[in-house]
């Protein structure tokens, strides 16, 4: 599935659109250049899961924890690990196969850890106020 955008107000459809695209899976890589807008989609798709915390990037603490209205909600941002060591410290395990949602950003820093089913969501700038939004499942 494949949807443009022309502005940030049209986000929480994307968001409806993949939640349902995605049926029960629960695993979700979010791929896209640097400034594409990935925690800022991740932050309306946490809105969508019923998330009333504010939602952050977690950039520096690796993941972040959220109680949503049905699962918890972990938001993980591999760009600066520094090796596949950090993920295993982590406890990547308990969070993958466990009951909660993961939203995982900069996916191909662990790229062998990741289960073998998960929903793709590739985030391409179009322009500067437009992006093209991609779902696949494996």
């Amino acid at each position: 599935m494949e949807i443009q955008i022309n502005g940030l107000a049209e986000l929480p459809d994307v968001a409806n659109k993949l939640l349902v695209f995605a049926g029960a899976e629960k695993i979700f890589l979010f791929d896209g250049e640097m400034g594409a807008g990935k925690t800022t989609f991740i932050k309306t798709f946490c809105k969508i899961l019923g998330i009333k915390d504010s939602v952050s990037s977690p950039t520096y603490s690796i993941v972040n924890e959220y109680e949503g209205e049905k699962n918890k909600v972990y938001h993980f941002d591999f760009y600066r690990i520094k090796n596949i060591r950090e993920a295993y410290d982590l406890g990547y395990e308990e969070y993958f196969y466990g009951d909660g949602i993961c939203l995982i950003e900069w996916p191909e820093r662990i790229e062998e850890l990741l289960p073998k089913h998960y929903v793709k969501v590739e985030i391409s700038i179009l322009s500067e106020s437009s992006r093209s939004f991609k779902f696949t499942k494996s």
